[in-house]
């Protein structure tokens, strides 16, 4: 490019391609005056036409490429080494190394793709948490959900093509999130995968164990937490009974299920917390990204704690409808249900940000940091292959230290509503 085209060029446009970024069309390219060029690496970063970069929490690392089947816009993104966003829009949120999204996508805050991850074009996701080489299809909306599962690229937890997660009910709540896999076992990256045939649904929350496949058309709605089943649907009958806006029946599925998400995303903290630190993976912006996704796991805790407080608000509105509406057998238990869950919001809320999780399983936790310490220098810091390469003994530690963590805050939560706690 000549003198006087790169006078023409925006400044931040200009300093990024004289630090190496690659734009091959760059006056389509749009940085705004906020965006740090030192936190956009200028080994084998691609910016195509059309790419827009905003917000001053934009982390870029090598290799990174944008745009290459559609223009993409990124605000306050932070992307690890090799990630590919072929076209779409992504807010506020991370994605690991080698993950990658096709063109169309809409990644909204609060997502945290781990290594290669990845979906096909015009993906739906919020407030998602996908661990290493999940696949989701095309036309897909997936918010509200964690998802687990699978050994490689070639051993992955799939979402089917044109699948929807339900996150958002009739009375107008959210407090719906869905755990595919689960925390303990899933970062040890030695489960099976989980499979959820095209043209269905999941209606959140639900839990859905390892190695489950649910048949392509299904919509999901009830749990399957022991894993490897074959789920085919439930068959039920419509229904044509009145409903009542704002009235809930037995609510303990739904708190106990949202209680169960919360411990686990604090669980997964810890693993970032004590685990993935020792993961750099990019000397150049490794400490920024692994700080970004830590960032991503504290407000997806706020985030299911706000619709889990929003839900508890409703109480106080269902009861009084419950009064007039429910079947007077059965009543009571279920308005007292409801009350209590009402009345103890503030100390189940006390319960879950009392990081108890903190002190939980330390025993096992320091034997396998100590075992994981042994595996990083025989194997390098590259996070794939050390976890992987963890002997049974190793992984039995890390899952007990977790699964420790899990069940230390949702027993803590669950004492201050017994009446809500789901029957086995």
């Amino acid at each position: 490019m000549d003198h006087q085209s790169e006078k023409r060029l925006p400044p931040p446009v200009l300093r990024l391609m004289k630090k190496g970024v690659l734009m091959p069309a760059p006056f389509s390219v749009e940085v705004g005056a906020e965006v740090d060029p030192a936190r956009i690496s200028g080994d084998g970063v691609v910016f195509h036409a059309g790419t827009k970069i905003h917000g001053p929490g934009t982390l870029i690392s090598a290799g990174v490429k944008l745009g290459a089947e559609a223009p993409v816009t990124l605000a306050d993104c932070r992307l690890g080494k090799g990630v590919e966003l072929k076209g779409g829009f992504f807010e506020g949120s991370v994605c690991l190394a080698r993950a990658n999204m096709a063109s169309g996508a809409r990644v909204r805050e609060g997502c945290l793709l781990e290594e290669e991850a990845n979906g096909s074009h015009t993906v739906g996701l919020k407030q998602t948490i996908l661990f290493p080489f999940v696949t989701l299809g095309s036309l897909i909306n997936f918010c509200d959900c964690f998802l687990a599962g699978g050994t490689s690229r070639k051993d992955h937890s799939e979402v089917g093509s044109s699948y929807i997660h339900f996150n958002y009910t009739p009375n107008q709540d959210k407090a719906t999130p869905s755990l595919l896999g689960d925390v303990p076992r899933g970062v040890m990256l030695r489960e099976p995968p989980i499979f959820l045939g095209g043209q269905g649904g999941l209606v959140g929350p639900v839990r859905i164990g390892f190695g489950t496949v649910i048949a392509a058309g299904t919509i999901q709605r009830g749990d399957c937490p022991e894993g490897g089943r074959l789920l085919g649907g439930e068959g039920r009958p419509v229904s044509a009974g009145a409903f009542h806006p704002g009235l809930y029946g037995d609510i303990r599925r739904k708190v106990t299920h949202n209680i169960f998400y919360l411990a686990s995303l604090l669980a997964l903290r810890q693993w970032y917390v004590h685990v993935r630190g020792a993961f750099p993976g990019d000397r150049e912006m490794g400490g920024a990204l692994h700080r970004g996704a830590v960032e991503i796991l504290d407000k997806a805790v706020e985030e299911r704690l706000t619709r889990f407080r929003a839900l508890a608000e409703k109480m106080e509105e269902s009861i009084s409808l419950g009064e007039r509406f429910l079947p007077k057998k059965g009543r009571g238990i279920l308005l007292s249900r409801q009350r209590e869950f009402h009345d103890r919001w503030p100390e189940v809320e006390a319960a879950l940000r009392d990081r108890r999780e903190t002190a939980a399983g330390l025993e096992a936790r320091d034997g396998f940091l100590g075992q994981l310490a042994g595996a990083v220098a025989a194997q390098g810091d590259d996070y794939l292959r050390v976890i992987q390469s963890l002997d049974q003994g190793a992984r039995s530690l890390g899952t007990s230290w977790l699964t420790q963590a899990v069940d230390a805050v949702t027993e803590g939560a669950l004492a201050k509503v017994p009446a809500c706690r789901m029957s086995p």
